[in-house]
């Protein structure tokens, strides 16, 4: 429990400061993270197996990785669907130049990958690039993180209904529920607390559209691990286990709470 509580406040205390300062620092550590996740998830998928040679899509999107970030940090956000397009491209072709070596179901597992980590967890310094962009950002964090911890406690106290028995016994439909409340209700209070009273119900909303979000997100990362009879996707953040493991929720209510912001901010 101390290791625990020690790692996740270090991690705390590396995500405030790297969203903080913002610009090549918080594009650095998400790319970082991105690049860990990835290969988690590669692992986990088959993609990558220990023991074995990493085979040439899976290093082509993590060089793809690098390539999306650059073209965000570089050249904006317009530049984004031209890049995955010719990451998802490059990969493909990849596994066509060494037909055989993996399986179609690697080389779409390797693309999946790289949408699914990397560029859906770019989404956080988009909005840290936008207007008001140090002050929005928290709610991609309130929505999960909140939502996550009004769910625990109320499925602890209330919760009667499983949700997700196969995937995730714990969790419980009253618990879920509590959550997605608690994290309407922070955004009401991030609101006030910003002096954007008047935003006070679309914030309400965004956060609670990305507290529901959130949920699915947990649980699609767990459908892969029991899918693939694992516990953790790493060990990287003692007590917490990998990227994944601690983020998989953000990677889902980024993306979310981004256009969520385009169409009510």
């Amino acid at each position: 429990m101390k290791t625990r509580i020690i790692s996740g406040a270090v991690l705390v205390v590396i995500g405030v400061a790297a969203i903080v300062l913002g610009g090549p620092v918080l594009l650095g550590v998400l790319l970082f993270c991105s690049l860990i996740g990835m290969d988690e998830y590669f692992r986990a998928a088959g993609v990558v197996s220990s023991g074995e040679k990493t085979p040439a899509a899976a290093w082509t999107a993590f060089a793809g990785a690098c390539a999306y970030y650059a073209a965000v940090f570089f050249l904006g956000g317009g530049w984004c669907l031209p890049v995955l397009a010719l990451v998802i491209l490059a990969v493909m072709s990849c596994y066509v130049l060494t037909f055989s070596k993996i399986s179609s179901a690697q080389a779409a597992d390797a693309c999946f990958g790289f949408v699914y980590v990397a560029v859906m967890l770019c989404f956080v310094y988009l909005i840290r690039a936008g207007e008001k962009g140090l002050s929005l950002v928290w709610l991609v964090f309130l929505s999960s993180w909140v939502a996550d911890t009004c769910a625990y406690f109320t499925g602890y106290f209330l919760g009667k209904h499983k949700m997700a028995p196969v995937l995730s016994p714990k969790k419980t439909i009253e618990g879920a529920a509590g959550g997605i409340l608690g994290s309407a209700l922070s955004g009401v209070l991030f609101a006030l607390i910003v002096g954007e009273g008047s935003l006070a119900p679309r914030l309400a909303l965004i956060c609670g559209a990305g507290a529901v979000i959130s949920i699915f997100g947990d649980l699609a990362a767990s459908a892969v691990k029991r899918d693939r009879g694992i516990k953790d996707y790493g060990n990287l953040i003692p007590g917490h286990g990998g990227i994944l493991d601690r983020f998989d929720s953000v990677i889902f209510t980024a993306p979310v709470i981004y256009f969520l912001m385009l169409a009510l901010l």
